[in-house]
């Protein structure tokens, strides 16, 4: 993939932000921060406290991001106030400093998020950046939307064809009205099921369970996270994920070349702690072992979700890969993207390294037509 880039171009690093996944998304920062080519970006960091402010950060206050158990890096408040252009006539941004001045901080050319979950991954950053008309990597408000809601996107897969495992979906407002509503959220599914916000990513607020007693609990860690659950079908089958990357022009979308595999040894599933902590009992296989019909199978299913999906950018999706065919889980329009996370190293496998595949983003960013 060459680069169309001739001049050198200035991009704001975005990260932190309001959700549970805030931590996530600075160690995810971070790797990109190492990674991006200097000879065609200058950068900007700019970090979003837990609060919602909105900070210039220096390079070197991330270079001690780490993912480390109990002590998850954050944006902290440093006084100043990054301010996005007041219209669509300037794509310059302005800092207020810590003594109460104003500076420009110049022009910028495209947004890079790296924000996971709620307000980041959802729509809400997207469309205050379609707002103003500055590209930005990944995308829009429908598919970041759409993604972000578990129900919503399972519900339109299914109508494309696309298999899904089997759910329920409740409120917290219907159990309010109706107590004895949690008894029957079983009904027709298949144990052990999997109790899930929502809109949450990283397997935050997520239990499985196999029995009904444990359903309550279940709710409550996952009502924590959001108004809305989902209680799903286990699925018998391996857990595979491929990575898709956005077509140049009206090219069709690309997949990585191999899929990875996550290898259950004595986890019952995989959550936060396996995914981002270290934590035992999960093994990554990478590149998994899969015949050519079931990897076409999973790379049709892909490109297929992606685009109904109104995917852009990039995604991760994650499949059960049965004896029926591969059953789609999720949708992640932003995932992990240190660079150990799945995706980059998807794109690793294929001959696609970690400092090209963010030059190619920002540049299909920078390319998309302002209306898409």
């Amino acid at each position: 993939m060459n680069s169309i880039a001739t001049v050198k171009r200035t991009v704001v690093l975005l990260f932190g932000g309001r959700s549970s996944e805030h931590g996530i998304s600075c160690v995810t920062a971070a790797g990109v921060l190492r990674a991006i080519d200097r000879e065609l970006f200058d950068v900007i960091p700019v970090g979003i406290t837990k609060h919602g402010a909105t900070v210039l950060m220096q390079e070197e206050d991330l270079s001690g991001y780490e993912l480390e158990a109990g002590a998850l890096p954050e944006v902290l408040d440093n006084g100043t106030r990054v301010l996005w252009p007041a219209s669509t006539q300037t794509r310059s941004l302005t800092l207020i400093d810590q003594s109460g001045a104003l500076r420009t901080l110049g022009h910028i050319d495209a947004v890079l998020p790296m924000m996971h979950g709620p307000y980041g991954e959802d729509g809400t950053i997207q469309g205050m950046l379609d707002l103003i008309d500055l590209p930005y990597v990944g995308s829009g408000v429908l598919g970041s939307a759409l993604c972000m809601d578990k129900h919503a996107v399972k519900t339109i897969l299914a109508d494309a064809g696309i298999a899904v495992a089997p759910w329920r979906t409740v409120t917290k407002q219907q159990l309010e009205r109706d107590p004895y509503l949690a008894e029957h959220l079983d009904e027709g599914l298949n144990y052990p099921l999997f109790v899930k916000p929502a809109r949450a990513g990283s397997s935050v607020g997520v239990s499985r369970v196999t029995e009904a007693s444990e359903i309550p609990a279940a709710l409550e860690v996952a009502f924590a996270e959001d108004r809305t659950v989902l209680i799903e079908s286990g699925v018998t089958g391996r857990e595979v994920e491929i990575a898709v990357l956005e077509g140049r022009g009206d090219a069709a979308p690309r997949t990585s070349s191999v899929i990875g595999e996550i290898v259950m040894s004595g986890r019952e599933f995989y959550d936060f702690e396996a995914k981002y902590l270290g934590a035992s009992g999960v093994d990554l296989a990478l590149p998994a072992k899969v015949t050519p019909e079931e990897f076409t199978a999973i790379r049709d299913a892909a490109v297929l979700a992606f685009e109904v999906a109104q995917c852009a950018g990039l995604s991760r999706i994650d499949f059960f890969l049965t004896a029926d065919g591969p059953v789609l889980n999720e949708i992640n329009t932003l995932p992990g993207f240190t660079p150990i996370s799945m995706y980059p190293r998807l794109w690793q496998e294929s001959g696609l390294g970690y400092t090209e595949l963010i030059t190619e983003l920002i540049e299909l960013a920078i390319e998309r037509p302002a209306s898409y």
